[in-house]
């Protein structure tokens, strides 16, 4: 009996050491790309994570800028990103199409309302019509929804300017402002403070062109083996996503610590979601106008075919909303 005793005594010590030495279920981790990641439409990840979204389900996320979707979707190909933010439609179908491991995993912005081409406000350019071979319009990277833009302008409202790659909005007004681009790129809120100091005036809009007006713009891409190996993770990354932006577009303290990080007014911010990224144009649930997503993609030469049903089958990877 005292031997019994002593067993269940060791036995007590044992169990207790053996399951603090045992650490806790950590959180997942997931590394995410993001093109122009100070832009209102890219904060899901990185305001989220920091009001605790991703932490409630589990996750935490590396998130690292890019300057556009060019980066981004290389990362995401190369593997050193899991999920990719703010890719243009038609670039990242053309990655897929060229057997790239990429994957849609859901819509991040439908219209091109929301970005916008500017001139100094001394320049003699009034608008699309006065461009001529010499002039110079800006886009971020190739493949992304402003390369898709600019692409349009040229071929489909006449535009003579030569296309040309400039990186992110701030990069991109310095080269306006200095002279080396004639026409600059923006996307809102960067360049309001500056249309309204009268420094630069707004010439054409993405939604200039009739057609790209109701499709799907830019994406969340994920990495093909990713989404394979880390697909419960993915799955309650989108669930955190969807989340955080319902939350961005009730909680005034979202656009609060918006305005903190990116040392911009509050009336300013709430100014440019009013007229250029209303919640709608943030929905998560459908590839808006996918045929003609399809269609503008071979007519602006990013798909030398259309993809067929089974393509898009294997290309649109969106999760269902959890009820």
């Amino acid at each position: 009996m005292q031997k019994f005793k002593s067993i269940a005594a060791a036995l007590g010590l044992v169990v207790p050491l053996a399951l603090a030495g045992t650490p806790a279920c950590a959180d997942d981790q997931l590394k995410l790309a993001i093109g122009q990641i100070n832009n209102w439409e890219n904060q899901a990840p990185t305001l989220g994570q920091d009001a605790g979204i991703f932490k409630k389900h589990g996750l935490v996320l590396e998130n690292i800028g890019s300057q556009g979707a060019g980066e981004t979707i290389q990362a995401v190909i190369s593997g050193s990103a899991d999920i990719g933010a703010g890719v243009g439609a038609a670039g990242i179908m053309r990655a897929f199409s060229k057997g790239a491991p990429v994957r849609i995993l859901a819509p991040m912005f439908t219209g091109t309302g929301d970005l916008f081409w500017y001139v100094r406000s001394d320049s003699k350019i009034q608008s699309l019509k006065d461009t001529t071979p010499e002039t110079t319009i800006a886009y971020s990277t190739n493949g992304s929804s402003s390369n898709n833009i600019v692409v349009a302008f040229v071929q489909e409202l006449g535009a003579k300017a030569k296309p040309t790659a400039t990186g992110g909005p701030p990069g991109t007004l310095t080269a306006v402002m200095s002279g080396q681009i004639d026409i600059g790129w923006a996307a809102p809120p960067f360049g309001l403070q500056e249309i309204k100091e009268g420094k630069i005036r707004i010439i054409a809009r993405g939604s200039d062109v009739p057609s790209l007006r109701g499709q799907t713009a830019r994406t969340l891409i994920v990495n093909a083996n990713a989404l394979k190996t880390k697909h419960d993770a993915i799955v309650r990354f989108m669930e955190a996503y969807r989340e955080a932006v319902d939350w961005m577009y009730s909680d005034p303290k979202a656009v609060e610590m918006y305005s903190v990080k990116i040392k911009r007014p509050i009336e300013l911010l709430k100014e440019s979601m009013d007229k250029f990224q209303p919640k709608e144009t943030m929905q998560t649930d459908k590839f808006e106008d996918l045929d003609g997503a399809i269609a503008d993609a071979v007519k602006l030469k990013f798909l030398e075919k259309p993809l067929t049903k089974e393509q898009i089958a294997e290309l649109l990877q969106i999760p269902p909303r959890k009820k």
